[in-house]
């Protein structure tokens, strides 16, 4: 048997999709197993246990819905048996279709019914891991017991390393810079033998660059935004004590790679979206203001995320001792 796994979009989700992966081994365990990642993503396939093929996707190599129905049509020499697709996009559902896997199964979002073999009603109100798994369950007709979010990485650690991601994609989940920098200088003067590793994407180096700007550096703090791949970053990850992170795509990595996590809560809502493994994760909350969690990718109340801003940083520092 040949499956085929589009996954999701966005780093977080390709990190908890990596427990469906591991399910479908289980149910499958004899199955040849290839997956479609963004492009952009690819490095992280490399570090998902189980897979066999990785089909690299770029929307600006294959433009608009015609562009993804090509794609697809492209992987029909391998002659896929099922299809999961984890995306809820209309155009996910499309690229399925033009494999011709014999059965091709999804969630009925965006009207996508017609293209599917297998569509089934997507849950409310699990996290998003148990949420992918529930497609399997329900084509299945099985119930997944083991789930594991995992990703395999060997570096060795580090424990004088101290991971800093301040960033997200969503303004209202990434911490203020007059915070974070309040926060990076208690930080360095608390724990004075600890090297903090400040990491970002190419696109979030400015904001790192101003975030550390005028700010006292001992030889503590090296900003790696913008320097490293994905690989790169999980490396770095992996061999750290701990990773203090916002609400966003590596604290995922993080997590999966089994380092001590402290993910800082704003906008976002923690029982939908925090990491999954709850060994080695804290999860911080200001939990002061009445609209906590409002989901929203920018705050209309106070311009800032404020719920951001109002993070007890002794709390911090308490979480961060138990890992240095």
């Amino acid at each position: 048997m040949k499956i085929l796994i589009r996954l999701p979009n966005w780093l977080g989700d390709v990190v908890m999709s990596t427990a469906f992966v591991n399910a479908v081994r289980q149910l499958y365990p004899d199955a040849e197993l290839d997956v479609i990642i963004k492009k952009e993503l690819g490095g992280i396939a490399a570090l998902i246990p189980g897979l066999n093929k990785v089909h690299l996707f770029s929307k600006q190599e294959h433009e608009g819905l015609s562009g993804v129905y090509r794609f697809g049509k492209s992987l029909r020499a391998e002659k896929y048996n099922l299809f999961f697709c984890l995306p809820d996009s209309l155009s996910s559902a499309i690229m399925g279709w033009g494999t011709r896997a014999k059965k091709r199964i999804g969630f009925n979002k965006e009207g996508r019914f017609f293209l599917m073999t297998n569509s089934y009603k997507k849950p409310s109100n699990l996290h998003r891991t148990d949420e992918y798994i529930d497609l399997l369950e329900q084509f299945a007709g099985k119930k997944i017991t083991q789930r594991s979010v995992r990703l395999e990485n060997k570096t060795a650690k580090y424990n004088d390393r101290v991971i800093l991601n301040f960033n997200s994609e969503a303004v209202s989940r990434r911490m203020p810079l007059d915070k974070g920098k309040q926060l990076i200088t208690t930080l360095t003067s608390t724990y004075k033998n600890i090297k903090f590793i400040v990491v970002g994407s190419p696109k979030e180096k400015e904001y790192v660059d101003s975030l550390l700007n005028n700010i006292e550096n001992n030889g503590q703090i090296e900003n790696h935004a913008g320097k490293t791949s994905l690989e790169g970053l999980c490396d770095l990850m992996a061999s750290s004590a701990a990773v203090l992170t916002t609400d966003s795509g590596p604290a995922h990595l993080a997590n999966a790679l089994d380092v001590p996590t402290i993910v800082l809560f704003g906008a976002g809502n923690e029982h939908n979206t925090a990491p999954y493994n709850k060994q080695f994760l804290t999860v911080i909350r200001a939990g002061q203001l009445k609209c906590e969690p409002c989901v929203r990718n920018t705050c209309k109340l106070y311009g800032i995320p404020k719920c951001m801003q109002l993070i007890d940083e002794l709390e911090i520092i308490n979480a961060l001792s138990l890992y240095l």
